[in-house]
């Protein structure tokens, strides 16, 4: 992909509690090899976007905890490309800040902003898509979201309607659903009107900072205010002094539900969601009886549907099992029903964190 204005954002700062407890908070998901592939999540995703762009174009948002983790695990990425936040503000002051300093480099740039923890089955087929939906943004002033057609109802996902046609595979979006009922999600897929969203979206520059601007003028009025010839250091001085000042919003509610220009391509690259563990059982290859096992040496005998990750140097027996996670890190042995895993994760992590303190999660 040969146009010197396109840059790339890759969202790494969560915490990853929904896959408690093998991500933990001194090192969650993103930063894990979970597959035992040789390559952490983050490290995968760098890799994926390092064929399409320059090197020097891909930009890592995390938080300041975690910044030595990236320059350990991305140790060529120069380090004016890693911005690091002081505090947890979620998706959308992540993104106004890398709006900020990609335009400072270049005012005609086109930027993707993509998170880091999605499987990517077709390479081939996502470098055309990416190259289709950057040129689509450079010759329009809008955002665009990545969508695949869905193939089941899951319910852990968001969902993007289609409206009217823009171009080959190109809609104006309807509305955006977030993780609907498993009711609604089997009524979006049976009406061939939605896809998947990805969180992965595009937009020029100029475009997604007026956006941004327009909707959340607190986000960057502070940081406006500042020296444009700052050197980068200056800048994250700055920041680290006023991120406090930044609402903790999304970017997908605080930007992309909130626009009238947002627009969704139809994408055929093979995607799944790696945030959670239902989303992890629906992804991966099945062994026999239809159960998942990551990376664990296991003996499992009358049982099905479960999705098991244990350490190295573990041997597990299992029978008579059906529709469970059973994972341990450390300290921690999780084994939990994974219909609905996430709203009971979440609620054992905050439980936890209460009773027993922060060595557990």
């Amino acid at each position: 992909m040969a146009n010197e204005n396109n840059y790339c954002v890759i969202l790494a700062g969560g915490k990853g509690r929904r896959l408690w407890p093998c991500s933990r908070e001194k090192l969650p998901k993103q930063f894990i090899d979970f597959f035992g592939s040789g390559r952490t999540q983050l490290q995968q995703t760098y890799d994926r976007f390092a064929q399409l762009l320059p090197r020097d174009h891909i930009f890592i948002n995390t938080n300041q905890v975690y910044a030595d983790l990236v320059r350990d695990q991305l140790p060529d990425l120069p380090e004016e490309r890693i911005m690091a936040e002081p505090i947890y503000r979620n998706t959308a002051p992540s993104v106004a800040w890398a709006v900020h300093r990609i335009s400072r480099l270049n005012p005609n740039a086109n930027i993707m902003v993509s998170p880091s923890d999605q499987i990517v089955q077709d390479e081939r087929a996502f470098g055309d898509n990416v190259a289709e939906g950057f040129r689509f943004v450079s010759a329009n002033d809008c955002l665009l979201t990545m969508g695949i057609t869905p193939t089941r109802p899951e319910p852990g996902y968001g969902y993007i309607q289609k409206g009217d046609a823009a171009g080959q595979d190109v809609f104006k979006v309807k509305s955006f659903t977030e993780k609907p009922e498993r009711e609604f999600a089997t009524m979006f897929v049976q009406s061939k009107e939605f896809y998947w969203n990805t969180g992965i979206f595009l937009s020029n520059v100029r475009f997604l900072r007026s956006t941004i601007c327009n909707l959340l003028p607190c986000v960057l009025r502070e940081l406006d205010t500042g020296n444009p010839d700052w050197t980068f250091e200056e800048e994250n001085q700055f920041m680290t002094d006023h991120f406090s000042l930044y609402p903790n919003l999304s970017i997908d509610y605080g930007i992309l539900e909130r626009s009238e220009n947002v627009y969704v391509m139809k994408c055929g690259f093979g995607w799944a969601d790696l945030g959670t563990w239902h989303g992890i059982y629906e992804a991966m290859r099945k062994v026999d009886n239809d159960n998942v096992v990551i990376d664990s040496d296991v003996i499992v005998e009358n049982s099905r549907g479960n999705v098991i990750k244990l350490p190295a140097g573990r041997l597990a027996v299992i029978n008579g099992l059906d529709g469970y996670i059973v994972a341990e890190k450390d300290n921690v042995l999780l084994i939990c029903p994974k219909e609905d895993s996430s709203a009971l994760i979440r609620k054992y992590v905050n439980e936890i964190q209460i009773k027993k303190g922060d060595d557990f999660v």
